[in-house]
């Protein structure tokens, strides 16, 4: 069941807007990771994969090229209305809060591309890694796709003007109360609009800490999508994969 929710990520994630900001984003990178991701878990033919905080699915799309069984999750109702038209018999989408339990076990669960550290609360952090935890086989794998704070930090970019399909985005990053915000800003239509984008800054230590509470194993962790060692100062990503 879907909760009523008026928080930020609620409603930037939307809008029509959000995704035609990002609409340039690296498919190629995204399919090797999953390709290079799979067989590292060495995930047979037909697992049952979730895809946590989907978006649109392309992430969804691809696995169920592969031959997995794919179930894509998340709380934005245009996303998943729009995702919904590439369903296949081993390819479903559905509207889920990723702080709670999906009513199904699987061998593996993806949360990817920095979809966690939205909430407000601690709580609903360690909520979603126990609702991860809670709905995995025995033996399946959890992953958690993440930034890496040190290496976000370094290389702000404060400031960027991305113009797309004639509309101008003004973009204001910066990094306050162990939080990093992304404030966009924009006309369209003849209209004016702003969104802020507000990622809390969790570092490894933070993750080991919810890992204890949720009662899951650190198994490994990579600093890139071509799965090399993670390097706290360096790596651009922090790629998290646990177990019960």
């Amino acid at each position: 069941m879907q909760k009523e929710d008026t928080s930020w990520f609620a409603s930037w994630f939307n809008s029509p807007y959000y995704h035609l900001l990002y609409k340039d984003r690296d498919y190629t990178e995204g399919g090797i990771f999953m390709q290079s991701l799979t067989a590292y878990l060495k995930l047979k033919q037909n697992a049952k994969i979730l895809d946590l905080a989907c978006g649109k699915g392309r992430h969804s799309k691809f696995l169920a090229t592969l031959g997995y069984r794919v179930t894509g999750a998340d709380l934005s109702p245009l996303s998943i209305a729009e995702a919904k038209k590439s369903e296949t018999k081993n390819l479903s989408f559905e509207i889920h809060d990723m702080c709670t339990p999906y009513p199904d076990k699987f061998d593996a669960i993806f949360n990817l591309f920095t979809s966690f550290g939205y909430f407000e609360t601690e709580k609903d952090n360690i909520n979603t890694v126990i609702a991860i935890k809670e709905a995995l086989k025995e033996d399946g794998f959890g992953v958690i796709d993440f930034l890496n704070t040190n290496y976000v930090v370094k290389n702000l970019v404060k400031t960027e003007d991305k113009h797309v399909a004639g509309i101008n985005f003004k973009i204001q990053r910066e990094i306050k109360d162990g939080y990093i915000y992304k404030h966009i800003n924009f006309t369209a239509e003849n209209q004016e609009y702003s969104f802020t984008e507000k990622v809390k800054a969790l570092t490894l230590q933070d993750f080991k800490t919810y890992f204890e509470e949720a009662k899951v194993n650190l198994y490994t962790t990579f600093g890139n999508y071509k799965l090399e060692p993670f390097d706290s100062k360096q790596s651009p990503r922090l790629i998290l994969i646990f177990k019960k």
